[in-house]
C-alpha cells in the first residue's frame, strides 16, 4: 500500500516540475487532476490498461451515424470497460468538427455550464487541442455559459474521458469540455437551445455519467433500468418523472439515480422532438462486477448511444405538395410580420413533418415583377429546413447587398421562391454523379467547395471538368485535388409561389 501512495505522489511531483517549466502561454493548459488515482499516471501503463479495456468491450453495431454517447466516469478498474463500449460504437476514422463533453460538476456549486477556453487538455497520453474559439463564442452570445476556470480544475468527469478518445481516434480532433452545474431543468434546457446548432452529425456528444450511487447490487440493477429505460424513451419529462419516483422507493442507501442527469437531460432536449435520433442500450455494469467491487454499495454503469436511425437506400429526400405549401406559407408569413414589426414567428417543431424539420441547406430568391429583388442561401445543413427557410426569407429581403432593402409597400408584390438542397450524400465513386441533376460538394481536410447542380448544364463541362474545376476553383485544393477528397452529391429542389400547387 505504501508503494502505490509514493508512486502517486511522484506522479504528482513530475507533473508539478513539468507544469512550472513550461513557458506562459501553455501553463494556461489544463493539466491532469487524477491521473495516478482513476487511471494510470504513466504513458505506457495507461496504454495497455486501455488495450486491455477495449478487447473486454461490447464490438462495435451497426449504426448509422453515431451522435452521441452516454459513458460512466468512474476509476477504470470500475467501469473502465464499460465506457470503452460506448466508445467502441464510434468510427474511429471519423473527422469530427468537435467532441462535446458534458460532465457534471462534482466540486463546485453554481447554476449552468462552464466552457474551458484558456488552454488544451493535457493527459498521460499528450495534448488533447480544445477549441478555445467555439467555447469564447458560446461565452459571449449565452448569458448560461461561463468560462470559470474552478469548475475544471479538479473536476474528473471530463478528464477520464480523454485517454479513451485518444486512444481510439485514429483522425485529429478537437473537444468542447463543458462541466454543467444546473440544478433545474430549466436551466438544461438553456443550455440545450445554445448548443443546438451545433448538434450535428459532423460533431460528436460525449455525455459523462455514472448512474446509481450505494444501493447494493441487486437493488442497483433494478434502479439503473428504469433510469437506463427513461433515457431510451428520449422524453425530458419520462427521465425526470423516474429520477423522481426512484427517489420516492426509498431504496436503502440510493443517494442518486444518476449523477449526471443535468448533462443526461441536457441531451434530451436537443433530441427529444427529432423522431430521426434513436437511442441504443449498449452494456451495463455496476462496481459489484469488479474484481475489487463490494456488492453491498455499488455505483452503476451503463454505455448508451444516440444515433441518426439510417434512411433506406432507395428512399431519396424529396418535398410533397403540402410541405412546399406550408414552407411557402411560412416564407411569406415571415416577411409580412417582419414589416408589421412582429418577431420571427415562433414555430413548433412537433407540428412539422420530419422532412422539415430535417437539416438541409436552402436558398430564398425574391422577385418582383419577374425582376429578381434579393437571393440569400446558406448551403451548410446545420439547421432544420424550417429555420433555414425563414432567416433566408429576412436575409434575402434586408442582406442581399446588390439591392435596397425591400420596403414594407412592396411585400405585396413579392413573389417567393424556395430552393431546397438535399442532404449530403457521400459517394463511393464519381460514376454516381449525373450531371444536370446533382450538386456536388468536395471536402479535403479545412479545405471544401461546392457546385450546384445547374452550373454543370450552364456550363456544358465533362464531368472530369465538373469535378477538376470544383477542386481547383471552390476548394483550392488543385485540379486533381479531387480525387483523394470526400465527394458528395446532393440535388435542389425549385418551387415557387407562382408554380404551387393549389
Amino acid at each position: 500500500m505504501r508503494t502505490k501512495q509514493i508512486r502517486i505522489l511522484l506522479a504528482a511531483t513530475l507533473f508539478a516540475i513539468s507544469y512550472t517549466a513550461l513557458p506562459q502561454d501553455q501553463q494556461l493548459d489544463r493539466q491532469p487532476a487524477v491521473a495516478g488515482q482513476f487511471y494510470p499516471a504513466e504513458r505506457n501503463e495507461l496504454s495497455k490498461m486501455l488495450g486491455d479495456l477495449f478487447a473486454k468491450a461490447v464490438a462495435p453495431k451497426k449504426m448509422n451515424d453515431v451522435v452521441a454517447i452516454i459513458c460512466p466516469h468512474a476509476g477504470y478498474v470500475f467501469s473502465g470497460s464499460v465506457a470503452a463500449s460506448s466508445y467502441n460504437q464510434i468510427d474511429p476514422m471519423k473527422e469530427y468538427d468537435n467532441i462535446f463533453i458534458l460532465g457534471p460538476s462534482h466540486y463546485v456549486g453554481f447554476e449552468g455550464a462552464s466552457v474551458y477556453d484558456e488552454g488544451n487538455f493535457i493527459t498521460p497520453l499528450g495534448i488533447v487541442k480544445v477549441n478555445r474559439e467555439l467555447g469564447k463564442d458560446l461565452v459571449a452570445k449565452h448569458p448560461v455559459f461561463s468560462d470559470r476556470t474552478d469548475a475544471h480544475k479538479s473536476e474528473h468527469s471530463i478528464e477520464v474521458q480523454l485517454p479513451f478518445l485518444q486512444y481510439t481516434m485514429k483522425k485529429p480532433f478537437q473537444i468542447v469540455p463543458i462541466v454543467v452545474g444546473a440544478g433545474t431543468p430549466e436551466t438544461c434546457a438553456e443550455i440545450a437551445q445554445a448548443l443546438r446548432p451545433y448538434f450535428i452529425p459532423r460533431n460528436l456528444f460525449v455525455i459523462s455519467t455514472d448512474f446509481s450511487h450505494y444501493p447494493s447490487y441487486n437493488d442497483a440493477k433494478v434502479v439503473d433500468k428504469s433510469t437506463a429505460d427513461a433515457v431510451l424513451s428520449n422524453s425530458v419529462a419520462i427521465l425526470i418523472h423516474t429520477i423522481g419516483a426512484n427517489e420516492n422507493r426509498r431504496i436503502p442507501n440510493l443517494a442518486t439515480s444518476m449523477c449526471g442527469w443535468p448533462c443526461v437531460l441536457t441531451l434530451l432536449s436537443m433530441t427529444q422532438n427529432n423522431p430521426d435520433i434513436t437511442f441504443t442500450s449498449i452494456e451495463y455494469r455496476n462496481s459489484g462486477d469488479s474484481d475489487v467491487g463490494d456488492k453491498s454499495r455499488v455505483v452503476g454503469y451503463y454505455s448508451i448511444v444516440a444515433s441518426i436511425k439510417e434512411t433506406p437506400q432507395h428512399a431519396e429526400f424529396n418535398l410533397n405538395d403540402n410541405e412546399k405549401k406550408t414552407l411557402l406559407a411560412l416564407a411569406r408569413n415571415t416577411l409580412q410580420q417582419h414589416f408589421q414589426g412582429n418577431d420571427k414567428v415562433v414555430i413548433d417543431p412537433s407540428s412539422l413533418s420530419a422532412n422539415l424539420r430535417t437539416n438541409c441547406g436552402a436558398f430564398v430568391t425574391l422577385n418582383e415583377n419577374n425582376e429578381l429583388r434579393g437571393c440569400i442561401g446558406r448551403f451548410e445543413p446545420n439547421e432544420p429546413l424550417y429555420k433555414i427557410v425563414q432567416d433566408m426569407t429576412l436575409a434575402a429581403a434586408t442582406q442581399d447587398y446588390r439591392f435596397k432593402p425591400v420596403r414594407a409597400d412592396e411585400v405585396k408584390s413579392i413573389e417567393i421562391e424556395i430552393s431546397v438542397l438535399t442532404p449530403l450524400k457521400l459517394i463511393k465513386s464519381i460514376d454516381e454523379i449525373q450531371l444536370g441533376k446533382h450538386g456536388i460538394y468536395i471536402k479535403k481536410g479545412a479545405y471544401a467547395g461546392t457546385f450546384l447542380p445547374q452550373v454543370a448544364t450552364q456550363t456544358g463541362w465533362t464531368k472530369e471538368e465538373f469535378l477538376g474545376h470544383c477542386a481547383q476553383d471552390k476548394a483550392g485544393i488543385g485540379w486533381n485535388g479531387w480525387k483523394d477528397a470526400e465527394i458528395y452529391t446532393y440535388e435542389a429542389l425549385v418551387f415557387g409561389e407562382n408554380s404551387s400547387p393549389e
